[in-house]
C-alpha cells in the first residue's frame, strides 16, 4: 500500500533574532539646542528609523515563512 506525502505547516517558535535598536540622534541633544541642530538631528533620526524599520520587517517576514521538511 502506497501513501501520498502531505506537507503540513507546523507552528514553531520564531528563532529570528530581534534587531538591535539604534541610538537615535534626538535622544542625546542638550536641552537648549538651537533649531538648526534639532532639525539636522531629526532628519538623521528619520533615516535611521527607516533603516531599523526595514530590519524589523525582514525579521517579521522570516518568522512568517512556512517551514516544510
Amino acid at each position: 500500500m502506497k501513501f501520498d506525502q502531505v506537507k503540513v505547516a507546523i507552528p514553531v517558535a520564531c528563532q529570528e533574532p530581534e534587531p538591535a535598536r539604534p541610538v537615535m540622534p534626538t535622544e542625546h541633544l542638550a536641552g537648549a539646542v538651537d533649531v538648526d541642530a534639532y532639525v539636522q538631528a531629526a532628519e538623521a533620526e528619520i533615516e535611521r528609523r527607516e533603516g531599523y524599520e526595514l530590519l524589523l520587517v525582514q525579521a517579521l517576514r522570516n518568522c512568517k515563512q512556512a517551514i516544510f521538511e
